[in-house]
């Protein structure tokens, strides 16, 4: 319980510091910090050196790093101190190889309620990111390995790592990755993502036909990849894949994707389906862009169509998408 006291009151010396940086003497203040014990005090006050852009801590970082790689299920449960003091050497930019390497590699197993889990991924991910920043000459042969990670966290850190590269090598591994499709919705949707931002001109063309896809998660992914990408050809892909009768859920995920995509071509496209489509069809469009309730213009121009059917179905969509609170 000693322990347990004096863990909790360095947090909340930890709290009280956060709430006076900047100041000069921020530095020494968070270095006895950097040494304690406890896992959980590490990581908090590795995260204040990384919000505060100390660099002269990193020594400190590194050498906090190297403790708990020692019997590391034990000094640091959780991969709690690793992970945030990785994470704020990459912020940093330090040029931390041993470090990275060594977590980019570590695999962490724990006892939990059933069989052991693996609690590094996080770190492993934040270690590819911090190769990537440093520019180390073989990130991409590392982060080639994390792509085949047993843990979902770890490979779409992975993907994230090679994204931010911007290296040309890049392409053909993720392209990669995409045709031998991923258990993981969320790491296809990341791969979908880094493609439209790493190269848009000739990416729309390779994700647009998941929009076909036969598993319904992955036609979502893509057409959400492809509105956030705001590209005008991804927009009119997804245009293009509107009929009248187009099944749930593809009509969903073809709704929301052009919603996202925050462009006037898109919204009036979504505009000319409340006026023409049956009334559940146009309902859904009204409910998909009720993200912007609190935008006076669309909410307008959805009013203005709304009243012209004169629609108990589609006023009673508006007033509940577009409810004020």
């Amino acid at each position: 319980m000693a322990h347990a006291r004096k863990t909790e009151d360095a947090l909340e010396d930890l709290h009280r510091l956060r709430q006076s940086f900047p100041q000069p003497a921020a530095a020494a203040e968070l270095r006895p910090y950097l040494r304690h014990k406890s896992n959980l005090v590490v990581a908090k006050a590795a995260k204040l050196a990384s919000e505060f852009e100390l660099q002269e801590l990193q020594p400190e970082l590194v050498s906090a790093f190297e403790r708990f790689m020692h019997d590391p299920t034990k000094s640091d449960r959780g991969c709690a101190a690793k992970t945030a003091i990785a994470r704020a050497l990459e912020a940093l930019g330090a040029a931390e190889a041993a470090v990275f390497l060594a977590g980019i590699h570590h695999v962490q197993m724990e006892g939990s309620f059933g069989p052991p889990v693996d609690t590094a991924p996080a770190l492993r991910a934040a270690c590819a990111m911090g190769l990537v920043h440093m520019n180390h000459p073989d990130a991409v042969l590392e982060i080639v390995t994390l792509l085949m990670d047993h843990e979902a966290d770890a490979r779409i850190g992975a993907v994230r790592a090679l994204a931010y590269s911007g290296r040309p090598e890049s392409m053909p591994l993720l392209r990669l990755k995409v045709l031998q499709p991923d258990p993981s919705i969320d790491v296809m949707g990341e791969c979908f993502t880094a493609l439209l931002a790493l190269a848009p001109g000739t990416s729309v063309d390779f994700v647009a036909p998941y929009l076909d896809a036969p598993d319904d998660a992955v036609a979502e992914a893509a057409a959400l990849a492809l509105g956030e990408s705001h590209e005008v050809a991804a927009i009119e892909a997804l245009k293009s894949r509107w009929r009248p009768f187009v099944p749930e859920p593809l009509r969903h995920s073809l709704l929301t994707g052009l919603a996202l995509a925050r462009a006037e071509s898109a919204f009036e496209f979504l505009f000319s389906l409340i006026e023409t489509s049956g009334e559940p069809a146009a309902a859904e469009v009204i409910s998909v862009l009720a993200i912007y309730r609190h935008d006076d213009r669309i909410r307008s121009r959805i009013a203005t169509v709304v009243d012209s059917r004169r629609s108990a179905v589609l006023q009673a969509a508006l007033d509940t998408g577009f409810a004020q609170p």
